[in-house]
């Protein structure tokens, strides 16, 4: 590690961070560790919090809103946000004020993703089609239902 930088130098980068997107605290603590003493960032991070120019709640609804624009479910949204640090309770209440209707979410990708192809009539396609939904993050119902409607969709 090279000479540690001055708190106000700290500062500054925290600052040159957050201007470019927001972070949660725990990333931006890890983006400044290299950089300074542990006690030094935590000081540096309870003054950007303090002051309004980091928020994990804004991180956090921010997130959510682009996640879900690239066709993310909810399970997955949880699991990338817990691994940013962010406490469950802060996930909980922020997926709750987002009001999206994942069923409609998980049928809009299905369609985006499969459209113009039939439905997954043999189990090895069938189960691929589920294993991307799965991953994006989708539970099981709202696979099925997807599923479901587009087949319903092909056959009118």
């Amino acid at each position: 590690m090279s000479e540690p930088l001055t708190t106000k130098e700290l500062w500054n980068r925290a600052i040159g961070l957050l201007a470019r997107r927001e972070y949660s605290a725990k990333e931006l603590a890890d983006k400044l560790a290299a950089s300074a003493e542990p006690e030094q960032v935590a000081e540096v991070l309870q003054q950007l919090t303090d002051q309004g120019y980091q928020s994990d709640q804004r991180f956090t609804d921010s997130f959510i809103r682009m996640r879900i624009g690239q066709g993310h479910g909810e399970n997955r949204i949880r699991f990338d946000l817990q691994r940013k640090g962010i406490p469950a309770e802060l996930i909980a209440q922020c997926l709750e004020e987002q009001e999206a209707d994942w069923f409609e979410l998980a049928l809009e990708l299905y369609r985006r993703k499969y459209r113009g192809t039939t439905a997954g009539s043999d189990y090895k396609e069938r189960a691929k089609r589920m294993r991307f939904m799965s991953q994006r993050g989708f539970s099981m119902d709202q696979i099925s239902y997807a599923e479901t409607a587009v087949a319903e969709e092909i056959a009118d």
